[in-house]
């Protein structure tokens, strides 16, 4: 089992690496994960340290890459992740890679400002061109007096002035100044505030027309597709004027240019489709542009970034060594383990090689007293039971590990509480796909944080299922129903013929007994599990109750003493010789003379009587209740002669045991270095959970399926279509999810607190090797 066992090895060591091969190693170390750097310098800034400089040029490269990585997104692209993991860059190289990105960097800033004002004079043309066209229909020649007014556009909102009063205006300008025209664009939600303030600032001294322009355009402060309204003011009176312009600015309106006369104001239109068309053909020449240059940054921002974040993490771990006296050589401290010490050495080989340095860097152990941290090396298969065990606590170094025994026992106990064939199988099967396709990106690269939890322990999973589907064949239960998988061992025709069962009778009597005392009844035990025939007697609660009661006695006493007896290899490993007499030996002192004879009696009560002296046997409850009480029982006949005296015995040694556990360790190390620890019963939590899995799958089943099956005909058939859908969801709501959560948290505690608490301490800190980690650029 190697390390799996216990964790292996480690060892503290020193690394003398040269200044210009330095890079080179810790590249090369990084790329391999062997070694867990400690920091020299904890008493120096991280501001003071030596390849600060380099650290910071770093980050300025990242920011860059951030940058480019925003404009891509803007773009609608998304650069793919770096196909394979390139190697830290060497110096020359960093430096072209970061005069590349801010080449790169400072073309996209100039072509997105250029695309930019493109886009907005564009906007600003066309919405010129249309304030211009629009504006044509509101300064036409009035029609004569008398005639029927012009249709107006749908689109137009009522002016506030009537536009009747036109004819009035050449009056005014024969006497007056000529009329003066301001036009312009203006956002619709602001329209109704901009015509009432116009009317109240100038008195009705002006002519308002607004319309809705014939597309939507981007809104340039929030970037949506709006529909604007074009007005056309015209006014006389300089003063007028300057209020105009005044309101339109603080409703922030855009206003443009509109000539007096007819000819201009078409000139103007024919200018206006000019230059748009020019500007259209220039901003699709620089969109053309702006897609090359991000094409080329989506082709090299994945590898830059891996690099700089390489780059990055090498100089860390550079500014926690320290300079020997000569300032020529790094000194690092890490924790290595021992089975490694040869790959280190030969990855700073290859480090000096790549440097071009003709003095090779080395390794050398060194002694330390201070305790190493845990490496426990594991693989897809036991990493999600290994976490289990990390949970509770990381392993001191060198102790047990209980990961390995606990790929079977939690499993197994999981599976007493929750065993049911048809719902272990459901269990099965899900783990199973997600074990046959663990290797799909779309799997492992959920968002969900729950569906990752799942996944990361699929092949836990799959054994709960498998255990599951075993335990179900022994308490014979398929959704919650027993199965006749082997013919039933109890006869009730040999009953009624020895009864001589009438009709008369079987009407009178809905339930009958079966008695295994007569002859060819009870023809021998049912050939796996529990026989079906029980599911249909009365009294099948008291005989399961009983039964598992029982089991889980013995398995829970079994898991604990296995338990005790695995703190004999800690005590042997760490030499501590006494903890064997003042810890381990009162411990199964106790736990064997209370529950090991509690289990004795069990099997020796099961041995003893059969079911022809069924009736006289003693209780076992009440012999364990005497037992502490040192009394007997004239009503409970013993089990066997003189088992009294022997019972008096076991409880004296077991309350003997106790103060050794509290008092023999610290007085024997004259001060409390470890917490005194008792062995507690646990076996009524497993045959509690599984009677409440077994009677939830019961009510559910009667109350849903059964109801389907009573009334069965051509109707009642296609009610069953719905009746079985509800019944599959519940079954998957509340017995898989609800239940196995149930029975999973509960083996947890039974794991946690009574079988690693009987050996297992759990105060240690884990190995954090340092190694490059997996591209995670957000």
């Amino acid at each position: 089992m190697g390390s799996l066992f216990r964790s292996e090895e480690v060892c503290l060591a020193q690394l003398f690496l040269q200044s210009a091969s330095a890079y080179s190693c810790i590249s090369e170390l990084g790329e391999r994960g062997l070694l867990e750097f400690r920091d020299l310098n904890p008493k120096v800034s991280p501001f003071q340290r030596r390849f600060v400089g380099e650290v910071r040029r770093c980050e300025e490269m990242e920011k860059t890459f951030t940058f480019l990585q925003q404009e891509l997104r803007a773009a609608g692209r998304l650069p793919a992740p770096c196909p394979e993991s390139p190697r830290a860059p060497a110096a020359r190289e960093a430096l072209r890679v970061q005069e590349q990105s801010e080449q790169l960097a400072q073309e996209l800033r100039e072509v997105s400002r250029s695309r930019s004002s493109l886009r907005d004079r564009l906007r600003d043309l066309r919405q010129h061109l249309h304030v211009l066209r629009e504006g044509q229909r509101f300064t036409s020649l009035p029609a004569p007096l008398g005639s029927p007014p012009r249709p107006r556009a749908l689109s137009e909102r009522e002016p506030i002035l009537d536009p009747s009063l036109h004819h009035h205006l050449d009056r005014l300008e024969m006497t007056f100044e000529a009329v003066v025209f301001v036009a312009g664009v203006i956002h619709p939600w602001r329209v109704t505030a901009f015509e009432r303030l116009l009317w109240r600032a100038c008195r009705g001294y002006l002519v308002a027309s607004f319309v809705e322009m014939p597309e939507p355009m981007e809104d340039p402060a929030t970037g949506e597709s709006i529909t604007w309204v074009i007005f056309l003011i015209s006014y006389w009176g300089e003063q007028i004027g300057q209020k105009i312009r005044k309101i339109s600015n603080c409703f922030h309106c855009q206003v443009y240019g509109y000539p007096e006369s007819e000819a201009s104001r078409t000139e103007a239109i024919t200018r206006l489709h000019g230059q748009i068309q020019e500007l259209s053909v220039t901003l699709e020449e620089t969109e053309k542009y702006l897609a090359e240059v991000l094409d080329k940054v989506a082709q090299v921002l994945p590898t830059w970034r891996v690099q700089v974040q390489k780059m990055k993490a090498i100089y860390l771990v550079l500014n926690q060594c320290s300079f020997d006296v000569t300032k020529k050589c790094l000194i690092a401290e890490v924790w290595c383990p021992v089975r490694d010490l040869t790959q280190v050495q030969d990855a700073l080989r290859q480090g000096s090689y790549q440097s071009g340095s003709s003095v090779e860097c080395f390794v050398q152990r060194v002694p330390t007293t201070e305790s190493p941290p845990t490496l426990i090396r594991t693989n897809k298969f036991t990493a999600g039971f290994q976490s289990i065990v990390d949970a509770y606590g990381v392993a001191s170094y060198q102790e047990v590990n209980p990961a390995p025994y606990a790929i079977i026992t939690f499993p197994f106990i999981f599976a007493i509480m929750f065993g049911d064939v048809g719902h272990g199988l459901l269990m099965f099967l899900f783990a199973l796909w997600m074990v046959l396709y663990e290797d799909s990106p779309r799997l492992r690269q959920g968002t969900n944080e729950i569906w990752l939890t799942f996944f990361e322990g699929r092949y836990l999973i799959l054994l709960m299922g498998a255990f599951s589907i075993y335990t179900g064949f022994i308490y014979n239960e398929c959704f919650s129903k027993a199965t006749a998988i082997f013919p039933s061992a109890w006869s009730v025709a040999t009953m009624a013929n020895h009864s001589s069962w009438s009709s008369a009778y079987l009407a009178t009597h809905p339930s009958l007994t079966l008695d295994p005392n007569v002859t060819g009844v009870f023809q021998g035990p049912y050939p796996f599990g529990i026989d079906p025939i029980w599911s249909l007697a009365t009294n099948h609660l008291n005989f399961l109750n009983s039964f598992k009661m029982k089991m889980s006695v013995v398995l829970g006493i079994v898991h604990m003493g296995f338990g005790v007896m695995l703190g004999v290899f800690n005590h042997v490993h760490f030499q501590q010789r006494h903890r064997l007499v003042l810890e381990f030996l009162p411990e199964m002192i106790f736990l064997l003379a209370l529950f090991g004879y509690l289990v004795f009696l069990i099997f020796y009560k099961w041995i003893k009587f059969s079911a022809a002296d069924s009736r006289v046997a003693p209780s076992i409850l009440i012999h364990f209740i005497d037992m502490f009480l040192f009394t007997s029982n004239a009503e409970n006949l013993p089990l066997y002669p003189g088992q009294v005296p022997v019972q008096m015995v076991l409880v004296v040694l077991a309350l003997a045991s106790v103060p050794v556990l509290l008092l023999g360790t610290p007085l024997y190390q004259w001060c409390r270095q470890r917490a005194p620890r008792t062995v507690r019963p646990r076996a009524v939590g497993e045959r509690g959970a599984h009677l409440a899995h077994a009677q939830l799958s019961e009510v559910l089943w009667s109350m849903v399926m059964r109801n389907g099956f009573v009334g069965l005909s051509y109707v009642g058939g296609v009610v069953l279509v719905p009746v079985f859908a509800a019944f599959a969801v519940l079954t998957v709501a509340i017995l898989l999810v609800m239940e196995g959560l149930s029975a999973f948290l509960h083996a947890l505690r039974l794991h946690w607190v009574e079988f690693q608490n009987k050996f297992y301490v759990g105060a240690g800190y884990k190995l954090c090797p340092f190694a490059f980690a997996p591209d995670t650029w957000e």
